[in-house]
């Protein structure tokens, strides 16, 4: 095995993978350093829903061969009300997914060293130069790239990220069968991807039902340990007791049978990323964190940084090689412009949301049924003049909850 390299990721998950992916088809030599063994992976990183649309589908060359279902609309519920979109979508199956991505990066030329855990970087005068992993093994490379997810141990350690404990959502989720997707008084799940908001089932977040085929569909809940979850809480139930819950006393769970070896555990944090990179070093995908702070979507916004982060090593190292921190900065510029737009909006977002209550939800729901499909297309994007719309004299209260909490 070579010990240099043009580039060095580490972490093999839809990030890191897509990142090699991309600076392998431009013939850049780069290895990927993965925790798992190269038998097991993924069974220690499959934490997601899975559920995404067309345009990753086609941005990244993703194929139909790693789909579990696809699916016609997306529903939203809250205790007593829905609204129903179409919108045609996919539910993948994350393993196989993964697993693409990977074979997919081998063939253009990746390096992969499975059961490696990363441990540090290897500094030289203020620059990242490489990174030591397992015990005492070392591997250097001109641009580091930092796609572990919250461990963030190379990131943490170069100062990039501090990720805080009070955004940090977490989430279970199972595949289950016999699910009643059409049971009377709630919305027709069959071929949809459906949130539900109601703090009495996730305090603080959100759950779901992810049809994806026949009478089976992935079935889980997040939240963030914020206000309103303190709020809701009941003492000592676990995210597994809250999930229960919602089986136990939801209908469309009543013959409802969990599949074996399905468990899906993850974790994210909603926040504004303090920074993206520093001399010849980025962090991309849960790292930074780059998840959608409102429909906690993961794997689009993922790959996205990772191509930004691509594209920038490619700059960087095209012609005259130039890792420096201002040369690097291009990355922050592309996160900013073409992955998380409207970022600081979208977290204000998200929080206002999350403090609403469940009847404030169900207004929410009876009001967005009057608006047409562009009209939520643009709330979803941070439109102020449509979320303005959706606004009563009450709200203010949450508003001062928000700055309260701030």
């Amino acid at each position: 095995m070579s010990d240099q390299y043009d580039v060095i990721v580490a972490g093999a998950g839809p990030a890191g993978a897509q990142c090699a992916r991309d600076l392998a088809g431009r013939g850049y030599e780069v290895v990927v350093l993965e925790t798992e063994a190269e038998t097991a992976f993924p069974a220690q990183s499959n934490k997601s829903t899975g559920g995404t649309f067309a345009s990753l589908m086609t941005a990244f060359g993703i194929p139909d061969g790693v789909v579990m279902h696809a699916t016609e609309s997306v529903v939203l519920e809250s205790p007593n009300e829905n609204v129903v979109q179409d919108q045609p979508g996919f539910v993948l199956d994350f393993g196989a997914f993964k697993k693409f991505l990977v074979e997919d990066g081998r063939e253009k030329g990746a390096a992969y060293r499975f059961d490696a855990r990363v441990r540090e970087p290897i500094v030289e005068d203020g620059a990242v130069v490489g990174v030591r992993y397992n015990r005492d093994q070392e591997v250097y490379g001109e641009i580091v790239i930092d796609a572990t997810g919250p461990a963030a141990p190379l990131a943490k350690d170069v100062g990039i990220v501090t990720l805080e404990r009070k955004n940090h959502a977490i989430g279970v989720e199972y595949v289950f069968e016999g699910v009643d997707l059409t049971h009377p008084g709630f919305a027709d799940l069959t071929d949809a991807m459906m949130l539900r908001l109601d703090h009495e089932y996730a305090p603080g977040g959100y759950s779901w039902i992810f049809h994806t085929g026949d009478d089976t569909a992935k079935v889980g809940i997040c939240y963030i340990q914020n206000e309103r979850y303190r709020e809701h809480a009941t003492q000592d139930r676990t995210v597994d007791g809250y999930l229960e819950h919602w089986l136990d006393t939801d209908p469309r769970f009543e013959d409802a049978r969990r599949v074996a070896d399905n468990q899906v555990r993850g974790s994210a944090h909603v926040q504004a990323p303090d920074s993206l990179s520093t001399d010849s070093f980025m962090a991309i995908g849960d790292t930074v964190p780059s998840v959608d702070p409102v429909w906690g979507e993961g794997i689009y916004k993922c790959m996205k940084s990772a191509r930004a982060a691509a594209m920038t090593a490619d700059r960087c190292l095209t012609r005259k090689v130039d890792t420096s921190a201002e040369e690097m900065a291009t990355y922050d510029d592309l996160w900013h412009e073409q992955v998380a737009p409207r970022r600081d909006r979208r977290l204000l977002m998200t929080k206002l949301l999350y403090l609403a209550s469940n009847e404030r939800y169900d207004r929410l729901m009876r009001d967005l049924n009057e608006r047409n499909r562009d009209a939520l297309s643009d709330i979803n994007d941070g439109n102020t003049r449509e979320i303005a719309k959706l606004l009563y004299p009450t709200d203010i209260s949450y508003l001062w909850k928000y700055w309260r909490e701030t």
